[in-house]
C-alpha cells in the first residue's frame, strides 16, 4: 500500500526488473540555460547601445546642419537690412571689425555696419560650429573653396554665403555649405 500511495503522488515507471521508480518533474533552470540567456541578453544590449550611439551622432549632425542654415539666413537678413551697403559691395569679402557705435544711439555708416555684421556673424559661427569658418562674397561658382582663407570667390553677380566646419571631428574641414541669393 505504501508503494501505491507513492505512485499516486508521483508518476510511476515500471523498470525491466519490476521495481517501481517515481519520476519527479524538473523545476528551475540549469546553469547552462542561465548562461546562454545572459549571453543572448548581453548581445542584444550591445546592439542597442550601438544603435543609441549612431542615433546620437546623427542627431548631432542634424543639429549642426540646422545651425548652419540659421547662420546663413542670419547673414542674408543682415545684408537685406543694410541694402545700401549690399548694393555698394560692402558685403563682398568684408573685414570683421567690431564697431561699438553700430550698437549704440550714435550709429555708424552702412559700410561700418557691414563690417560689424560680419564680425558678429563670424563670432556666432565660431561659437556654434566645430572649427567653423564662414565667408560672404560674390561668386558664380559657389561650391568651390576649401576654407575661409581659400574661399575662391570669383567676384560674380550672386552673393554667396559659404560655411565650413569639421563635422566628424577628424581635424579637416568638410565640403562647404553654400547659399546664394540675388541682391
Amino acid at each position: 500500500m505504501r508503494n501505491d500511495m507513492r505512485c499516486r503522488e508521483y508518476t510511476c515507471l515500471r523498470l525491466k526488473r519490476g521495481t517501481l521508480h517515481s519520476r519527479t518533474h524538473q523545476r528551475g533552470f540549469t546553469l547552462l540555460e542561465v548562461l546562454i540567456a545572459v549571453v543572448i541578453l548581453s548581445v542584444g544590449l550591445l546592439g542597442l547601445a550601438a544603435l543609441q550611439a549612431t542615433s546620437l551622432k546623427s542627431n548631432h549632425a542634424s543639429l549642426t546642419r540646422s545651425q548652419i542654415a540659421i547662420l546663413s539666413y542670419d547673414m542674408i537678413d543682415r545684408m537685406r537690412a543694410n541694402r545700401p551697403a549690399m548694393l555698394l559691395g560692402d558685403y563682398d569679402l568684408p573685414t570683421a571689425t567690431q564697431n561699438a557705435n553700430c550698437t549704440s544711439v550714435t550709429g555708424c555708416t552702412p559700410s561700418q555696419m557691414a563690417d560689424h555684421d560680419y564680425f558678429e556673424w563670424s563670432t556666432l559661427i565660431a561659437r556654434a560650429l566645430p572649427a567653423g569658418q564662414g565667408v560672404v562674397c560674390r561668386d558664380d561658382t559657389g561650391d568651390d573653396g576649401t576654407s575661409a582663407a581659400d574661399h575662391q570667390c570669383d567676384g560674380g553677380t550672386e552673393f554667396v554665403v559659404k560655411l565650413w566646419w569639421d563635422e566628424d571631428g577628424d581635424g579637416t574641414l568638410d565640403d562647404p555649405f553654400v547659399m546664394s541669393f540675388q541682391p
